[in-house]
């Protein structure tokens, strides 16, 4: 992940909870991405360390295992650096301009200057991070397919041209819920309207109160419509199937009114959170741990990505 800062639900829910899954299935990896937020946000670096080491502690309250999985700075591990170079030799300038994601970010950030060699190689960057440890599983959203395939596409032109040094990636599609924010807008830190991780209940209590309910309902007896509620889309995560059956029938009916609606939703929340809260609020007395956690895992990822590197260098024909 880039280093942005503190983690909203919706990270929980489209990343964190599959870690989670695959730190119990793989050896698994992972990093703060710093040199990638330098792709977009070079002229402005002032708060990427403290993003994260806000982001690591939120991984970490989420229960995301340094004894089971390497957690690691990207940029403490300079091999993702001379792989990426090395790759760069090989790779057709045609193909990072054709990623979809080029175009559509320097039109989504036409305020910043992105006419630099650092956006338009990233794709060839984040290829580098994955293949240094000779990964077989990506786990991404479906935005990152793109990404995915011209990593597959870079690892065939370079086993063929040289020898079979790396497996073929396959993306492990994560199916992230479209989580709305508390303005019914796309949750997005940018649109100030995310509840975070490290939120206290009385901080969800008070965002949820004020969310946006179904426009359509103008009354208290005027029957709702759930499907189309940011603030009910939320039981599906946080209740239980048989009461958020019956608060959809009810609300149908207007036999529930949007305030006991989120009363239920704000219960069940805190209770899903508090264990993910208290263990954040442990990890934030604790920086220095998780400084020491991020080093050691720099370690342990640059001693694979030290032996993958020698069998490039090997297979291009330069001393090792």
């Amino acid at each position: 992940m880039r280093p942005t800062g503190r983690l909203h639900i919706g990270h929980l829910f489209g990343a964190l909870h599959n870690w989670l899954k695959l730190q119990k299935e793989h050896e698994s990896y992972f990093f703060v991405a710093d040199w990638h937020a330098l792709t977009t946000d070079y002229a402005n670096t002032a708060n990427i360390k403290e993003n994260s080491l806000q982001m690591v502690m939120d991984w970490l309250a989420a229960g995301i295992d340094p004894q089971k999985s390497v957690l690691f700075i990207q940029s403490h591990v300079p091999e993702h650096a001379e792989l990426h170079v090395l790759l760069s030799m090989i790779t057709p300038l045609s193909w990072l301009e054709r990623v979809p994601t080029y175009k559509e970010q320097q039109e989504a950030l036409s305020n910043r200057d992105l006419s630099t060699y650092g956006f338009l190689g990233y794709p060839l960057l984040q290829s580098a991070d994955i293949l240094i440890y000779k990964t077989n599983f990506v786990p991404v959203g479906g935005d990152q397919l793109p990404h995915i395939e011209f990593t597959r596409e870079v690892t065939r032109r370079f086993n063929f041209m040289y020898r079979e040094v790396f497996p073929v990636p396959e993306p492990q599609l994560t199916q992230a819920p479209k989580l709305p924010g508390t303005d019914g807008r796309k949750m997005s830190k940018s649109y100030d309207n995310c509840i975070y991780l490290s939120d206290s209940p009385e901080t969800i209590s008070a965002k949820v109160r004020t969310m946006f309910t179904d426009p359509a309902r103008l009354r208290r007896h005027d029957p709702g419509h759930p499907d189309i509620c940011p603030a009910f889309s939320w039981h599906k995560l946080f209740t239980a199937q048989a009461v958020y059956e019956d608060i959809h029938t009810r609300c149908m009916s207007a036999g529930i009114g949007c305030t006991d609606c989120k009363k239920i939703l704000i219960d069940n929340m805190i209770k899903a959170l508090a264990p993910i809260y208290e263990k954040r609020i442990a990890w934030e007395n604790k920086r220095q741990e998780v400084e020491d956690i991020l080093r050691q895992g720099s370690i342990s990822a640059k001693c694979i990505a030290q032996a993958t590197l020698g069998e490039v260098r090997d297979a291009m024909g330069l001393i090792v």
